[in-house]
C-alpha cells in the first residue's frame, strides 16, 4: 500500500504549494466526451492531407487561422461556422486548419488560457478547462473544420491531442528538451516556431531531435506516472515567426532557412507566421505580411508549404479584466485581424497557389 512521506519530511517538501487537487484521468475524460467515426475520419484525412502538403506531394497551402487563444466558447463556434464555409470554398487550393489555442505562454504574467483559468476568474479549474477545452474541439470538428493547438504543458496532449491534425511548439519551448521529446510522440504533424531572439538553428536543431526515439516521464490513460517511449515524428518543420531584431518572412531570410534544413539533412519546408515579430504584433500590418509571402509563392516557391493567420471575428485585442464584461468576437491576447479582412487575405493566398501551380507568377 502507498504510505504518505514521513512526518520528518514536512519542513522541507511542497513549501510553496498551497494545495493539490486530483486531476482526472485521460481515459475517463476521454469516455466522457468520445470522438465519433466520422470526426475520426476527419482528423485522420486532414492529417495525410497536410503530411502529403508537407511532402510536396500537394502543391496546396497549409493554413492556419484563427484567434491567438480561445476564450469565448459561442465565438469560437461562430468562427469556426464561418471558416467552415470558406474552407470548403478554397478546398483547391488550401488546406485550412483552426488555431484552437488553450495554453497561453507568457513572458511574464498574464491570462494562461482556457485550459488553466476556463471560467476566466483565476480559480484554476484545470479539470474544468480539459472538459471545457476537448468539448469545444469536438463542436468544431463536428463543423467540418479541422483543429491545431499549440502544445505548452507536457501532459495535457494526453487529454486533447487525439482530435488534432496540427501541432505547434512555441517560440519559448522550442528549445526545450521536454517538447522535443514530446513533438517526438504526437500523432499529428508538428511545427517549431524559431525562438524569441528571432534565432532559427534551434528549430532547425528540434525539427531534428524529434524526428528520432525517445523516452520521457509522462502520464498514461489512467492517469498513472509512466516511462513514454516514442517513435519519432518526421512530420515536423520550422515555423518562422520573426524575433527582436525583426522580421524573417523575405526571400532571403526563407532561403537561408531552407539552406540549413538542406544541410541538416531535412526536408526543406517552412511555414511562415504572418503574425507576432512578423508584423510586430500589429493586425494592421498582417496583411502586408501576407501580400509578400504570397507575391514569394507566386513566383513559384515551392519550400513555403504554409501561413500562420492571427484572425478573429473582431479586429485587434481587448484588455482582459477579472469580473469585467468582454466584447464578442475580440482576442484577449494578441491582436487579430478581423473576419472581414481575413476573407481577404484568404483568398488572396488562394490566388497564389494557383499562380503558382500555372507558372504565371
Amino acid at each position: 500500500m502507498p504510505t504518505s512521506p514521513p512526518q520528518r519530511l514536512a519542513p522541507i517538501r511542497n513549501l510553496r504549494i498551497v494545495r493539490g487537487e486530483a486531476l482526472t484521468p485521460p481515459e475517463r475524460l476521454l469516455a466522457e466526451l468520445p470522438v465519433a467515426d466520422e470526426q475520426v475520419e476527419r482528423i485522420l484525412r486532414s492529417r495525410e492531407e497536410i503530411r502529403r502538403i508537407l511532402d510536396r506531394t500537394d502543391d496546396r497551402l497549409i493554413v492556419v487561422v484563427g484567434p491567438c487563444s480561445v476564450h469565448d466558447t459561442e465565438a469560437a463556434l461562430d468562427y469556426a461556422e464561418r471558416l467552415s464555409d470558406k474552407a470548403s470554398e478554397l478546398s483547391d487550393e488550401l488546406c485550412c486548419v483552426m488555431r484552437v489555442y488553450f495554453e497561453k505562454p507568457r513572458t511574464s504574467t498574464g491570462w494562461k488560457g482556457m485550459i488553466n483559468d476556463p471560467h476566466l476568474d483565476e480559480s484554476g479549474n484545470v479539470n474544468a478547462g480539459l472538459r471545457k477545452a476537448r468539448n469545444l474541439v469536438l463542436e468544431i470538428l463536428g463543423r467540418g473544420v479541422p483543429a491545431a493547438c499549440e502544445f505548452l504543458d507536457p501532459i495535457t496532449p494526453q487529454y486533447i491531442s487525439d482530435l488534432v491534425s496540427w501541432g505547434a511548439i512555441g517560440a519559448r519551448t522550442t528549445e526545450s528538451q521536454i517538447h522535443r521529446q514530446l513533438a517526438s510522440g504526437l500523432s499529428m504533424p508538428v511545427g517549431f516556431k524559431n525562438g524569441t531572439d528571432g534565432n532559427v538553428g534551434i528549430a532547425v536543431d528540434a525539427v531534428r531531435a524529434a524526428a528520432v526515439p525517445h523516452a520521457f516521464a509522462g502520464i498514461d490513460d489512467a492517469g498513472a506516472a509512466a516511462t513514454m517511449h516514442t517513435r519519432g515524428n518526421e512530420d515536423c518543420h520550422v515555423i518562422l515567426r520573426g524575433g527582436r531584431d525583426g522580421p524573417n518572412y523575405d526571400a532571403a531570410a526563407v532561403a537561408d532557412v531552407l539552406e540549413m534544413l538542406r544541410s541538416a539533412g531535412l526536408p526543406e519546408r517552412v511555414v511562415i507566421d504572418a503574425s507576432h515579430d512578423n508584423s510586430g504584433k500589429d493586425h494592421t500590418r498582417q496583411p502586408d505580411v501576407i501580400a509578400r509571402i504570397a507575391a514569394q509563392v507566386a513566383a513559384g516557391n515551392r519550400g513555403i508549404v504554409g501561413m500562420m493567420l492571427e484572425s478573429f471575428i473582431a479586429p485587434g485585442r481587448q484588455s482582459f479584466v477579472v469580473g469585467q464584461p468582454l466584447a464578442y468576437g475580440q482576442s484577449i491576447t494578441d491582436e487579430c485581424m478581423g473576419w472581414d479582412t481575413s476573407v481577404e487575405m484568404l483568398d488572396r493566398i488562394a490566388e497564389a497557389v494557383r499562380a503558382r501551380r500555372s507558372g504565371r507568377g
